[in-house]
């Protein structure tokens, strides 16, 4: 499997994951505005990510206050964009680098492969602290465990 395939698949992977996470949020009924706010904080990172990675002008707040209809709005329009993005590189591209400033206005310079990996496991970190604000809670968290997703057939 070259880069390119494995990128597809973690994207996947991640897409299906915020999709378990939502439909938890949804079934919990009352979700804490905490998860909301971390799973919205995902959506517009990831977005973030794709314009910075397309060179274009920031549309969205890192810490964005979506409603968890916006999040699932984001969840049915952001695995699409990342695919279309995806679709075409190759690995010599992706190991190119892009030029682009932080949220503190701080000029960096990062390979696209790199920002790609970080996307997926930038959103992970978040998901798992949604798990752990919805237990605490008294709610049964989605269980988005990478290898589950691929031990059930549920990730691409």
């Amino acid at each position: 499997m070259d880069m390119t395939e494995h990128l597809h698949r973690l994207f996947s992977y991640d897409d299906w994951a915020n999709r378990e996470v939502l439909a938890a949020l949804r079934s919990a009924g009352n979700a804490s505005g905490r998860s909301i706010k971390l799973m919205a904080h995902i959506f517009a990172a990831e977005r973030l990510w794709l314009e910075r990675l397309e060179q274009k002008k920031q549309s969205v707040p890192v810490w964005p206050e979506f409603t968890l209809e916006q999040c699932e709005a984001q969840a049915a329009e952001l695995p699409l964009l990342w695919k279309t993005y995806l679709e075409g590189r190759s690995e010599a591209d992706l190991a190119l680098t892009v030029s682009y400033k932080n949220s503190k206005g701080e000029s960096w310079n990062s390979r696209k492969d790199d920002i790609l990996l970080h996307v997926v496991t930038h959103s992970a970190y978040h998901r798992g602290q949604i798990a752990a604000d919805m237990r605490a809670a008294g709610f049964t968290p989605a269980y988005t465990d990478f290898i589950h997703g691929i031990r059930q057939g549920l990730v691409a």
